[in-house]
């Protein structure tokens, strides 16, 4: 007899298998996927009663969700949250003590982390010039371009990507204004959003649930939003007008930026172009 299959057992992983299979599954899972990926922090210690109310769906649907990703329940997949929080204290350390694992002292250790992450960017970079079509480049700057101006929202590790969109947008004289939350403010910063602008957001897994949450208003509001990100599953593609695909190879969990930069470098500059052109 086939052995049933083992359902992820770490939060990568189960991202993973959102991104290969979520696109086929029935609207309402499809529904909790997106829910879950936008709210990963909700999912480790809400009960299964506030998570479907939060979701909009029915607590069974929730059941037949994790049961649909062959987990015996939802509690089974609601663990893969809660050891997500857990290792989040101790990852970065856990990850150096990998990458010395094994390795020589010094200049040997700084060689291989040098090899290892030249390596995880070109990766990055190949799968990107082998993933985006021109025709989607030229869609979204179609959109930048005519934008009286250009809100930039991402955080955390995306936070340095919308920061240097501020910069190259600046300098190449186009209007731009940086969400940066300070004070918490981020939604008030992006609400001054008008149909006449557009909207750059950026947000790969484990996602920014206030990044989501700005882009989907400026979405509703009908707010041009261009979103950079990992794939058609993620809860920033449900809520934009465009949406580019980028995902980064790893070298010791430590994940490139490589080619997110790359792409935004290009929106940027090709933006530029466009207005100078039609102007």
């Amino acid at each position: 007899m086939p052995q049933p299959a083992s359902p992820p057992g770490d939060f990568g992983s189960l991202v993973t298998l959102l991104q290969t299979r979520g696109p086929t599954l029935p609207k309402r899972l499809r529904q909790v996927a997106e829910h879950m990926l936008a709210h990963p922090d909700d999912m480790a210690f809400q009960t299964t009663a506030q998570i479907a109310v939060s979701a909009g769906v029915q607590p069974s649907t929730l059941v037949r969700f994790a049961q649909a990703l062959d987990y015996a329940g939802f509690s089974d997949l609601q663990q893969v949250f809660r050891a997500r929080l857990r290792q989040q204290n101790s990852d970065h350390r856990a990850r150096l003590a990998a990458l010395r694992s094994g390795r020589p002292a010094e200049d040997g250790m700084a060689r291989s982390l040098l090899e290892g992450f030249v390596r995880a960017s070109q990766a990055s970079l190949e799968a990107l010039q082998g993933r985006i079509q021109p025709a989607e480049i030229e869609a979204a700057t179609n959109l930048l371009a005519r934008a009286e101006t250009i809100f930039l929202v991402g955080s955390r590790r995306m936070f340095p990507v919308v920061s240097y969109l501020a910069y190259a947008f600046g300098k190449l004289g186009i209007r731009s204004i940086l969400v940066d939350n300070i004070g918490g403010l981020g939604g008030e910063q992006a609400a001054i959003a008008t149909t006449s602008d557009a909207m750059i957001a950026v947000s790969c897994a484990p996602y920014t649930p206030q990044t989501i949450e700005i882009a989907a208003q400026a979405h509703r509001n009908g707010v041009p939003v261009i979103a950079l990100t990992d794939g058609p599953l993620s809860p920033l593609a449900m809520h934009c007008r465009r949406w580019l695909e980028v995902s980064e190879a790893d070298f010791g969990e430590f994940r490139s930026m490589a080619a997110t930069f790359a792409l935004a470098m290009t929106l940027a500059v090709a933006t530029a172009e466009k207005i100078r052109a039609d102007a």
